[in-house]
């Protein structure tokens, strides 16, 4: 807990910069456009109609549509960004609503009393109109604030930190501990700018001066300091962080922590993480600068981005033209390849296999149409299953999409037949699982390899060359290890990593480059 706890001020302080300035512009947005509405009666149903659209569209899915929206735009599409932008269109519509209907309910008599006694149409708004819809603005502003500080938790798979850290790594690694942190923190937020935004709505309706001095002044510290810390991390700095990108699941967690500790030990450089990204969001991510180093696999890249046929290709030949086909197309080198692959595979119960004769994937054909397969959020949507699919005929009774570190208990517990397994994961032995044999080739290679940004090889040689002593040093045992103290064992990521460089590092002496920085 300790560890959760230590990584807290950062969580937080990222999430209260996402929900202070998206409700800060969301609030800009909706009262001049709601007072607007109220004076230009045809506007109601287009713009109400337009924000409620907005609306219903999941919010992980609005996110996730700000990346390749603001990367055709040509600005930062992962990252504080797209999450900023994205939680600012949610928090519009009970705003916007909310002011529309607060205005229009002013008693028709008291709009003709302000203008008995020649108040203007501004004075009439500010005197008479908005006092008297306060409360239902607020009520809005208030509903708006809540929505903010939940919806910011989904930021974390565009690249955006926030208190979904915690949830997200958590959920995978099976660190409850963390989902709790995660939750509770979030929760407390909300609750605390919702008694904020209530407080401040009491000391107007009810003309404490002293009241709303306190709120206001609260709340324009809790902006300051969301001010100081975002300009802090917009600063140019002399030894600018290296950004180390990390996909959604435990063996992602664990290369992302062992990449930055090596880099930090061997050249002094300073590292971060971005975490918990979707395959392609991760490669765009890179692609476009966001972040400077990636453990990728030949498989997913040669399937998602050469978009290249996976049945029956050779290992050496994927990694070959995969390493050409970035360098040419967009600068990014494989620096090295760990020495490991992580394929996808299917699983069973060991129980199940041996009662129905499974060795092959080739054996489910006559048993699928009764069988239920569940797969990681990508991977019934990836090219390997649709290979997989066509090669052995397979039509199952059911197929279900959910969280990575779920499917292995699933599988367990009898809940589904079949999961989309990755080989490397150490769950396969602690569950008694049998991967069946890709009889067919449907699965291309997955060696696990170590991308660099164009911009790190121009600017970083030394991180580059340090990167490239990582060639063949992680074995299938090793990262299978690795992965099962965070998944079974509970043990931090983190730990895991230095466990491993502590190990890696014995007969390698600290470079000239890291010592002369200490």
């Amino acid at each position: 807990m300790s560890e959760q706890l230590a990584l807290l001020p950062e969580y937080l302080t990222s999430h209260l910069q996402l929900t202070l300035l998206a409700l800060l512009c969301s609030t800009a947005i909706s009262l001049p456009l709601g007072v607007a509405i109220t004076r230009v009666r045809w506007l109601e149903t287009p713009v109400l109609a337009l924000a409620g659209i907005i609306q219903t569209i999941p919010s992980l899915a609005l996110l996730a549509i700000m990346v390749p929206l603001l990367a055709s735009l040509q600005l930062q599409s992962i990252g504080f960004l797209p999450a900023f932008v994205g939680l600012t269109l949610y928090g519009v519509l009970p705003i916007l609503r909310n002011t529309v209907t607060g205005i229009a309910g002013v008693n028709p008599a008291q709009r003709e009393a302000a203008r008995a006694v020649g108040m203007t149409e501004a004075q009439q708004l500010r005197r008479v109109e908005l006092p008297l819809a306060l409360p239902v603005i607020i009520a809005g502003l208030r509903t708006a604030t809540v929505w903010t500080v939940g919806i910011a938790t989904l930021s974390t798979p565009v690249g955006a930190t926030s208190l979904g850290n915690y949830i997200f790594s958590g959920l995978q690694t099976r660190n409850y501990a963390a989902v709790l942190v995660g939750c509770v923190a979030a929760a407390v937020l909300a609750l605390l700018l919702d008694s904020l935004v209530r407080g401040l709505e009491i000391g107007i309706r009810t003309r404490r001066r002293r009241f709303i001095g306190a709120v206001g002044t609260t709340i324009a510290i809790l902006y300051l300091y969301t001010g100081f810390t975002l300009a802090a991390t917009l600063l140019p700095r002399d030894d600018p962080t290296i950004t180390i990108g990390a996909k959604g699941f435990t063996e992602q967690y664990v290369l992302a922590e062992v990449l930055g500790q090596w880099v930090e030990r061997e050249t002094g450089h300073p590292t971060n993480q971005m975490q918990s990204l979707g395959s392609m969001v991760a490669f765009d991510a890179m692609v476009a600068g966001d972040i400077d180093v990636l453990v990728d696999y030949t498989g997913t890249l040669w399937a998602n981005v050469l978009k290249r046929t996976t049945a029956g290709i050779n290992r050496d030949v994927v990694l070959a033209e995969v390493s050409a086909f970035l360098f040419d197309r967009h600068g990014i080198q494989v620096v090295a390849t760990l020495g490991f692959e992580n394929a996808y595979a299917v699983a069973a119960r060991a129980q199940d296999a041996e009662r129905m004769r499974l060795t092959r994937i080739s054996d489910l054909t006559p048993f699928a149409p009764t069988l239920s397969m569940a797969g990681d959020f990508e991977f019934f949507s990836r090219p390997e299953w649709v290979a997989i699919r066509d090669a052995y005929e397979l039509t199952f009774d059911a197929q279900r999409t959910m969280d990575a570190g779920l499917m292995y208990q699933a599988v367990a517990e009898g809940a589904v037949d079949l999961i989309s397994a990755y080989t490397t994961d150490g769950r396969i032995t602690a569950y008694d699982l049998r991967v069946l044999e890709d009889d067919r080739g449907a699965i291309p290679p997955y060696d696990a390899v170590v991308l660099v940004s164009a911009e790190l090889s121009r600017k970083r040689p030394d991180v580059v060359s340090t990167l490239s002593q990582l060639q063949d040093t992680i074995d299938v045992a090793t990262m299978r290890r690795m992965n099962l103290l965070v998944d079974e064992q509970g043990v931090d990521p983190v730990t895991v990593a230095a466990g491993f460089i502590t190990t890696l590092s014995a007969d390698r002496p600290r470079s000239d480059g890291a010592r002369a920085r200490e």
